[in-house]
């Protein structure tokens, strides 16, 4: 039984105690399915700091909850199953899981956790490496890539978006073209990188002599555990106009005068070649002698539309807007607004629609006007006809029957000579 010294650990230039690192597990290949009857090759490489009670260091090995009796650095396995290594004095190993198939074709996935911004390769293989013809690639059962023959399929920048169950189908010629065969169904999950940042107001910086006071921002965000050594770069925006471009301080100072126009920032983050960018929500400034904390309230994040650039517009100030009242008209019923209610504080309430309210003195004159105007029209009518059918009984029109456009222009312009029928 190891003894207690044998799991402390003397950290170098230091007298202090420490724990040992969990040990990291390879696959060799690095594919997760491989064919019934292969064997692949797995290592567990770990830390070893000096320990106070030297001893060769072994390793344990896991299958499931199955100690194996194998205490080298490196084993061979072709036994389906969850792996896990251990060094003496450290945790277990995170886990690989080994699947075998009997299948003609298979779908080969990275073991390793694969992070945002780095590329993600599947492999579509055929029985014991026989080329794989009109290979389809499939990505939550919609196709997004062909080739004629065997080929990986690359995503160069992994995203969330990548996340999902791929698949791979094709023809073998085995030996003759074969129908087309299709692969089980692997789940991928591309890790996130670091989280979405987040702006915050830190402190106020006062002014001496001729340096201006300010505000202090800080653009906060959250590395994966396994990547907190990854670098990132910082850059601070008031509205769409960048007020410090990328650079490695995660801080910025607004000067005084920005502070008191209440300007609205926001900060981006990204790793150094910029292949995973996060954008923080809108912050607006609290204003001279306002609390901190009023600088939580944010807005929502910018979202760029394919690929086209992202656009920003100030965001609305709340400003008092007078009642609106709709004028009355001839020909529909008007809505009335409620007084002292804007368009900012809801949808208006509305008053049932009432009859237009007319005056008798304003629409009766124009009533028998057109009134008059149908029955002159109507004896005209009734007039011609009547010398048409029986001309004798007219002679003294019987000239102006013969021009019947003048007859008109004539009983037109004298209407009080002509006799009206109702």
């Amino acid at each position: 039984m190891w003894s207690l010294a044998a799991f402390l650990l003397l950290v170098p230039n230091t007298g202090q105690a420490a724990t040992l690192e969990k040990p990291i597990l390879s696959l060799h290949p690095p594919w997760t399915t491989i064919f019934k009857g292969e064997r692949v090759t797995l290592r567990c490489d770990g830390y070893h700091p000096l320990l106070l009670e030297l001893r060769p260091v072994s390793t344990l090995w896991y299958l499931g909850h199955l100690l194996l009796p194998s205490h080298k650095k490196s084993i061979e396995v072709q036994t389906p199953g969850v792996y896990r290594c251990q060094t003496r004095g450290a945790p277990v190993s995170d886990p690989i899981h080994l699947s075998v198939s009997n299948d003609w074709l298979i779908l080969q996935v990275p073991y390793a956790v694969v992070f945002e911004g780095e590329p993600l390769v599947m492999r579509c293989r055929g029985w014991y490496d026989k080329v794989v013809y009109k290979l389809h690639y499939y990505h939550d059962d919609q196709p997004v890539r062909y080739f004629h023959s065997s080929a990986n399929y690359t995503v160069p920048q992994a995203r969330a978006s990548d996340s999902g169950r791929y698949q791979c189908s094709g023809t073998m010629r085995i030996p003759v073209e074969s129908a087309p065969m299709f692969s089980a169904k692997v789940a991928v999950t591309v890790q996130e990188l670091f989280q979405a940042p987040v702006l915050r107001v830190t402190s106020r910086v006062e002014g001496r002599g001729p340096a201006l006071g300010g505000v202090v921002l800080r653009c906060e965000t959250r590395l994966h555990p396994q990547k907190r050594d990854t670098p990132l770069q910082f850059a601070f925006y008031k509205y769409s106009r960048p007020v410090r471009r990328f650079d490695w301080g995660a801080e910025y100072v607004v000067p005084e005068p920005e502070v008191e126009e209440l300007e609205t920032y926001w900060c981006e983050a990204a790793t150094a070649t910029r292949s995973v960018r996060k954008r923080s929500p809108w912050l607006q400034l609290p204003g001279q002698g306002s609390p901190l904390d009023l600088a939580s309230t944010t807005s929502p994040v910018p979202q760029a539309v394919g690929n086209n650039p992202l656009s920003f517009r100030k965001p609305p100030v709340s400003r008092s807007v007078p009642a609106v009242t709709s004028v009355p008209n001839t020909t529909s019923a008007g809505l009335q607004f409620l007084a002292g209610r804007g368009p900012t504080a809801g949808p208006p309430a509305c008053v049932p629609p009432t009859p237009l309210e007319q005056t008798p003195g304003a629409l009766k004159p124009d009533v028998d006007l057109l009134l008059r105007e149908m029955q002159l029209l109507k004896g005209l009518l009734s007039r011609v006809v009547l010398e048409l059918k029986e001309p004798k009984a007219f002679p003294e029109h019987r000239e102006t029957l013969e021009t019947p456009t003048s007859h008109f222009a004539l009983s037109q312009g004298t209407p009080e000579t002509t006799t009206m029928e109702s």
